[in-house]
Order: C-alpha cells, then structure tokens, then sequence
C-alpha cells in the first residue's frame, strides 16, 4: 500500500510539474502580448483550490491529467481589444508555440546539469590500440587524437560509433592530432560478426519482455515475440524471474540457427521458435581515455552531450515519420506511469521528467490538429490568405484531429496494459 502511494505521488509531481511549466509557457507568453488570460488552471474535473488575480482565475482541479490557459476570444467571438483572436498571428503563434518550446527548453537545461553533476565522458583521444585490428595495422598510436570520421567532426566516444555503424565495411578517412600535428589516415575497419537477440528486459530481476533494439532488420519482433510476454524458458530452461540465468543461457544458445522459449502472454503459455539475428560490428579496434575530472572538462564535454542530445529530437521525428518506430517504441500515460512508480532514486525520476519533458514538448508541435503544432498550421494558412479559415472547416479539421488522437490513444494504451498483465 505505500509503495503505492509513494508511486502515485511521484506520478502526481512528475505530470503535475510538467503540465504546470507547459501551461505557464502559454501564460506567460500570452501576457507579454497583452492578451487578456481569464483562467490559469492545472487539472481538469471539479476546482479543488482557486484564487482570483486582478484579472485571472488560478485554479487547481481535481484530475492532474491536463491542464488549460482560457484567453479571451481564443473559442468564442470576442470585441475585447485585448482578446486572443485581435492580437497579430506571429503572436497568436508565439502564444501557442510557447507551451511545447518551455518543455524543449528545460528538458536541454536539465539534461546538462545532470551531465555536469553525474556524467562520465570518453574523449576521442587513443589510450590503447588492440592487437590484430586495424588500427594497429594501419598505425594509429596511443596518444593519437581522432578529430574527424569522413570529414565529420567527433568529439566523444559515441560521435565515433555512430559514424562507424554507418560505414558497412567501407573504408574510412581519420584526421587524426598527433602531437599537435595533423595526419590524415585511411582505414577498413576490421569486422567482427555477432549474434543478438535485440531483447530489452523490464529490470534485472525480470523476464518481462519492455522492448526490442531498433535497426535489427528482421527482428526478433518479428518472429512473434511481442513486448509484455515473460520468458519462462529458453531451450529447456527454466529461467522465469532470473535475468542472469537468461542472459547465461542465451549466450550458450546464440550461434543455434533456432532457440526454442516459451513465453507467458496474458495468463498462456506460448511456445516460439526464434532465429537470434546476425549483425555485424565495424570497428577502428582502440580503446578511448576518459575525460579528465576538472570543472571546464565537464563543463566542454556536458555541452558536447547535450547538443547531441538536443538533436536527438530531430532523428526521432525523422524516425517517426519513415515508419522506423515500432508500436512497442510508443507509451502512452499508462506506461509513463509505470515507468515512473519504477524509479528507485532522484537521478533516475529526473532523468525521466527529461525524457517526458522532451517527448511532451516535440508532441505537441507536431503539425496535427488538435495538437499546438495543429493549431500553429492552421495560424500559418491565416496569415497566408491574410484572413482566418471559415469556422466550420477550422471545427471540422480539429474534429477530425481529435478522432484520430483518440484512436491512438487508445491504440497505445491497449499497448502499455499489454506490457502489464
């Protein structure tokens, strides 16, 4: 019962906290523009608390679920030269663009304390080269410095991974800094093969399936694995609850051509027939030094994360867009919710309300109605026919935006209940 409780205060802080900054983005916003603001409320349901300012309603409702800013003329026809719908369109944009920009915003401000305070970084710079590949064949030392993959910049370890994921065998051009000097070298990366199953667990005192790693190809997804299903047995094993016997198994079973497991989904026992998929690593074959532990160290290279961080938001939308995410890559409140009761500790809640920070800010400027990014399209085509759509299309567009949100909705919750029984 108190963990429980404890659960469902950290959810109430968390989505409390979150759609208090979004909605004061709009607030704020909407004030700078002189806009007329009649109610600033967190919640939606019946007023638990409510104080009246010289001119707005501040109100706490009962379901922390939401939240709301009701301008003058935002829904309803308005004479009032201080309404919503009088003021210019780059500001009604800013005024509706503000909620989304504030969660960006603080989920990048907090991120880099977080990689000021608890960050460990890998520079680019070579502590060791590892015998038999092709840096050492190539004559990369200890010491080297690589600057640049291809042409692109790389700064830390991960810049070089993902450069190197990329490369499919091909050679690559290093520029690298030895001892102050420059030097250009080009390599093959040497290829080592490897067998994954792509499984993510939801702990590590679980066999509950959470999720599959991205980019596998034919994954293991695919093969009719799903997540929320408990892995009870891998080729005879009974390794239900006990990740390290999993783990252990599965690495005796991976060169099989078939593992057979057996799972439990939603109260069965299902037996699957799967094929761990081969991938292949491309690597330089160094080892990288880790940052020095100085202040301006950590304040260069927390910059460095959070940039890459910042323009993670980028690739996921791109990903979104092409099709790449899978439905078990999607959580709705249900699995958000989870996911926050399961933290143990005040670095791992913070890092989540980044992470939901970020999402619920890119969501919202998503240029579908009833999204903000919905509304901010609809504001774009009134300032280029210089007049607003006619009110029945612009209620039909949200109608229709609004349907289609629900089925998603509905859509990803079946998905997080999935995960949970």
């Amino acid at each position: 019962m108190i963990g429980f409780l404890i659960g469902a205060i950290k959810i109430i802080i968390l989505l409390g906290f979150l759609i208090f900054i979004h909605e004061l983005g709009h607030f704020t916003v909407a004030k700078l523009c002189k806009v007329k603001v009649n109610e600033f409320a967190i919640g939606f349901g019946p007023t638990i608390w409510k104080h009246k300012g010289k001119e707005t309603k501040y109100a706490i409702r009962l379901i922390p679920l939401g939240g709301f800013v009701s301008m003058e003329g935002e829904t309803e026809k308005s004479d009032n030269e201080r309404s919503f719908s009088k003021v210019s369109v780059p500001k009604r944009i800013a005024i509706v663009a503000a909620g989304g920009l504030v969660n960006i915003i603080f989920a990048i401000c907090v991120f880099l304390i977080l990689q000021m305070t608890t960050g460990e970084f890998v520079t680019t710079k070579v502590d060791t080269t590892i015998p038999g590949y092709a840096a050492e064949r190539y004559g990369i030392q200890s010491g080297d410095v690589i600057k640049k993959i291809n042409g692109k910049k790389v700064r830390i370890q991960s810049n070089v991974s993902k450069i190197m994921e990329k490369t499919e065998g091909n050679e690559v051009t290093l520029l690298i800094d030895r001892n102050g000097e420059s030097k250009e070298i080009k390599l093959i990366p040497t290829a080592k093969e490897y067998r994954t199953t792509g499984i993510y667990m939801e702990a590590e005192d679980s066999t509950k399936i959470q999720g599959f790693a991205r980019g596998e190809g034919n994954s293991i997804e695919d093969q009719g694995v799903q997540v929320g299903d408990t892995i009870i047995s891998v080729a005879g094993v009974n390794v239900e609850n006990d990740y390290n016997k999993l783990s252990e198994v599965l690495n005796e079973h991976y060169n099989d051509e078939k593992i057979t497991i057996v799972v439990r989904r939603i109260g069965k026992e299902i037996s699957i027939d799967i094929t761990p998929i081969k991938k292949t690593n491309y690597m330089i074959g160094v080892t990288f030094s880790k940052a020095d532990n100085t202040f301006g160290s950590k304040i260069y290279y927390s910059l460095i994360t959070t940039k890459e961080f910042a323009f993670s938001i980028v690739d996921n939308l791109r990903e979104l867009f092409t099709g790449k995410v899978r439905k078990s890559d999607l959580m709705g409140p249900v699995g958000i919710s989870r996911a926050v009761t399961k933290t143990d500790t005040i670095v791992s809640f913070i890092s989540l309300l980044t992470l939901i920070s970020l999402s619920l800010g890119v969501t919202n400027l998503l240029p579908f109605p009833p999204l903000d990014g919905g509304r901010i399209v609809i504001l774009i085509i009134e300032w280029i026919r210089k007049k607003p759509l006619e009110e029945k299309y612009e209620v039909g567009i949200q109608l229709i935006g609004f349907g289609l949100m629900i089925m998603l909705s509905i859509y990803i919750t079946y998905h997080d209940i999935l995960r949970i029984i």
